[in-house]
């Protein structure tokens, strides 16, 4: 990736980047990469985390995972069945394994629908007291 499209040559970025890009905070950043979910790619030679694109793109899956009530122990799942089909397309066992997760998400979120849709009667009902 390029500087105009990260805003950092060479695609690479610091945590307040990640930040920026993520909408997460440092804190979440940083206990991502304790817990070896998104450890960073390299380091500086004072020791600050750089990252680069591709973290930036598993940080936004494990963005997304989380509202759906994903565990971090489910999203480092997902995240080897994606790094196992980036290497292999063929791979069956990650490739079922991603589908199983395609099909818990989509059920989380119809949950997650049916909730907002009661929200927005409970809103609507308030507003006519």
């Amino acid at each position: 990736m390029d500087e105009s499209a990260t805003g950092h040559a060479g695609g690479s970025m610091h945590i307040g980047d990640m930040v920026e890009a993520t909408g997460l905070s440092h804190r979440t950043i940083r206990h991502y990469d304790e817990v070896g979910l998104l450890p960073a790619s390299t380091r500086s030679e004072g020791g600050f985390r750089i990252y680069r694109d591709s973290d930036l793109q598993r940080m936004l899956v494990i963005r997304s995972m989380k509202p759906l009530g994903f565990s971090l122990e489910e999203m480092g799942e997902l995240l080897d069945a994606v790094d196992a089909l980036a290497g292999n397309p063929q791979d069956t066992a990650a490739r079922a394994k991603l589908d199983d997760y395609i099909q818990r998400a989509s059920a989380k979120r119809g949950k997650l629908e049916l909730n907002l849709q009661r929200a927005d009667s409970f809103i609507a009902d308030l507003r006519t007291k």
